[in-house]
């Protein structure tokens, strides 16, 4: 086995890796946990308005 017989397996691993993450990533099952944690800097403001409320409420 030559170098260049180990760079063409290397390499077909690594796009068959590539391939099983970009498949992984736009699956329909990671949808739902994508979304929710693309949302989580919102639900921060949201929690910090409402203690900012109730500090207000309070004086």
């Amino acid at each position: 086995m030559d170098i260049h017989t180990l760079q063409g397996i290397v390499t077909a691993l690594m796009m068959v890796t590539f391939l099983g993450i970009v498949w992984w990533a736009y699956s329909k099952k990671t949808q739902k946990r994508f979304n929710e944690a693309a949302n989580l800097p919102f639900a921060d403001e949201a929690v910090e308005q409402q203690s900012m409320d109730k500090e207000a409420n309070n004086e």
